[in-house]
């Protein structure tokens, strides 16, 4: 039932996970549901009042969240940290609310981030997975992990990342830090671990293929440092699915 009893605005927090194979990403739009969208009908349900939430960032189709965060305000009079509870209960099972909060009023789920840690899950083996075939990217050719690691290192550091962003991008400043990169191997499967200050679109899919590009042997893993240099969007590898992403955390002071 919908509760409409209202007192002072507040600023609240969510802490978010969602499997992201049903929707066509994080942010509202026209052309299909989003998880942005399924999680403001379950305010609106709640409160009675339609709102905007405001993520930290963008996930496109098909991508995970462990720990994707949104803020709203609202005068609901409901506890903060039962609105998770309450929203779980209007959401479909792929989203869920894993903690609700209240936060000062200028605190922005975006612009107060630090940083964020994404993680990409691929999948190594001579056949997919019918359980986690949406969760991982599959690829069937043996990948060489050591190379992988070697052209990793090279991504470390504060770069023009222009080579690892998705073309056609209006943002102005394609310079990022990237603080860490570590690969780990675990039968059939090899994760990616990618922090840093920022993300531009498709950085850390790109990233990804470009590192499976490595594996395969279709980029020599020296040659990453140049690659990044040209600035070329064409010279790194392709993007690697989306299903295989992962928003692991959302780094606040």
């Amino acid at each position: 039932m919908c509760n409409t009893a209202a007192s002072e605005t507040k600023r609240i927090a969510l802490d978010i996970e969602y499997d992201g194979t049903n929707y066509c990403g994080w942010q509202a739009q026209d052309n299909g549901n989003t998880v942005q969208q399924e999680i403001e009908r379950a305010i609106a349900c709640l409160t009675g009042v339609q709102v905007r939430i405001h993520g930290s960032g963008r996930t496109d189709a098909g991508v995970h969240a462990l720990g994707q965060v949104a803020h709203f305000d609202t005068a609901a009079s409901i506890p903060p940290e039962k609105f998770s509870f309450a929203l779980n209960t209007h959401l479909p099972d792929d989203i869920r609310i894993l903690a609700s909060y209240e936060v000062d009023e200028d605190f922005h789920a975006r612009f107060s981030a630090k940083g964020k840690h994404y993680r990409y899950v691929i999948r190594n083996a001579p056949h997919n997975s019918a359980l986690y075939r949406n969760r991982c990217m599959w690829v069937a050719r043996p990948l060489d992990f050591d190379r992988m690691r070697q052209a990793a290192a090279f991504m470390v550091g504060e770069h023009d990342f222009a080579t690892f962003c998705a073309a056609h991008t209006d943002v102005k400043d394609t310079v990022r830090r990237v603080s860490d990169i570590r690969l780990e191997k675990k039968g059939g499967y090899i994760m990616i671990d990618v922090w840093g200050n920022g993300f531009l679109r498709n950085m850390v899919r790109i990233m990804a293929g470009t590192l499976i590009a490595v594996g395969l042997g279709d980029i020599a893993a020296e040659d990453v440092p140049a690659i990044i240099g040209l600035k070329d969007r064409g010279r790194s590898g392709p993007t690697a699915d989306g299903c295989g992403l992962y928003l692991v955390e959302v780094i606040y002071e």
